[in-house]
């Protein structure tokens, strides 16, 4: 099947491609492939709906090759657990999170609400004011799908614009993914009123299959020497062009059920996945491995840092050590310290950041995850 490059500015385009790639006869499409030293075949396997480049937060790209069917499991999945209704795109429509919003839409046959431009709490309240219908009288429910970032500027907006706060209240429920949703952040959004519904999941299994720790119907999981394997119908076909990378993520059992790899470490309390952050995201002080995703969880539990990324840079004395990144504030007086003593009640003395660096604006990658390639840049850096 021939696979066909598009330009993801405008969702308009990307939503009008993926009508012909899932629910017509193609051709498969590549979305985030634009300006990256990527060779993409010209030709897929038939069924390949379409091809994902993404470098996620490490810089390093991959090519995700995703087929009609695992896209569509993955809507129909969706909508018998959280309900059919009418979605509105509000993060990059390049990137799998935002494909699904899409799909979502045109498996149930409704067009989506399209936020245009830059996301702002202004644009989203009036992009979820368009979306009120009803059919025989009868209202139908509305869906979003977020990162922590975006949730965490609505809710700040929200404080002292209604119209934000009717907006957001607004969903039925409102996903939120990509990365770990702070506790903090969770907190005033239950106090604020909206629904919201945490996934778990990645470009390599079609997006969200995890709905507040629990897989959705036909996705399988395990943990395996405490890392997170994932199967079911929504996993991905492989990496394009890359068969050792293939052959490494996605495996087989002893009785031929696939599996993918998520390199994340995690446990299953009572049958509910809780993630526990990145198997390789850990740094070595002293001799002591510390994993900073433990650091971070422990340092966005301070008021002023929810959005803070913690990274790794080399140290003369300890050999690596974590320094937080975070954007400046009114109450940057005492951050530092009081985010060492959480990290030293939550994971030991051994894991306190040993200093913090405030910037005017965090980098981002186009999915509104935080770009930890820069981030440790600007860690790096003389200060």
């Amino acid at each position: 099947m021939r696979l066909e490059p598009i330009g993801d500015d405008d969702p308009r385009d990307v939503l009008r491609a993926l009508r012909g790639a899932v629910l017509g006869a193609g051709p498969s499409i590549a979305l985030g492939s634009a300006d990256r030293s990527i060779d993409l075949p010209r030709e897929v396997p038939a069924g390949t709906a379409i091809v994902v480049t993404t470098s996620g937060s490490t810089g390093v790209p991959k090519s995700v090759a995703l087929s009609r069917s695992a896209l569509t499991s993955s809507a129909l999945a969706t909508a018998a657990r959280i309900g059919d209704g009418a979605w509105l795109l509000a993060l990059p429509a390049g990137y799998v999170a935002g494909v699904q919003v899409l799909v979502r839409s045109l498996v149930s046959g409704r067009e989506p609400a399209i936020l245009s431009g830059r996301f702002s709490p202004e644009a989203f309240a009036a992009a979820a004011g368009s979306m009120a219908s009803s059919v025989g009288g009868v209202p139908v429910p509305a869906y979003t799908s977020l990162v922590p970032a975006q949730l965490q500027r609505l809710l700040d907006a929200a404080e002292h614009d209604d119209d934000v706060l009717r907006a957001v209240r607004s969903f039925e429920a409102v996903l939120v993914g990509g990365q770990a949703l702070p506790a903090t952040v969770r907190e005033r959004a239950v106090a604020a009123g909206v629904r919201l519904v945490r996934t778990y999941g990645s470009t390599e299994t079609s997006g969200g299959c995890v709905y507040d720790g629990v897989a959705l119907d036909g996705v399988s999981l395990r943990i395996i020497g405490g890392e997170v394997l994932i199967s079911g119908p929504t996993l991905a076909d492989g990496y394009v062009g890359d068969r050792e990378r293939t052959d490494a993520a996605f495996v087989r059992d002893s009785d031929g059920t696939r599996w993918y790899r998520t390199g994340d470490a995690g446990d299953l309390d009572s049958g509910a996945l809780r993630i526990h952050g990145r198997i390789d995201n850990v740094l070595v002080s002293g001799g002591v491995n510390v994993s900073l995703d433990r650091v971070e969880r422990a340092v966005r539990s301070i008021p002023g840092l929810e959005t803070a990324v913690v990274v790794a840079v080399p140290d003369d004395r300890w050999g690596e050590a974590s320094v937080i990144v975070a954007t400046r504030g009114a109450t940057d007086v005492g951050l530092l310290d009081r985010a060492r003593d959480a990290v030293e009640a939550e994971v030991g003395r051994h894991a306190r950041p040993s200093r913090i660096v405030l910037v005017d604006e965090l980098p981002q990658l186009a999915s509104g995850k935080p770009d930890r390639a820069a981030a440790r840049g600007i860690a790096a850096a003389p200060h």
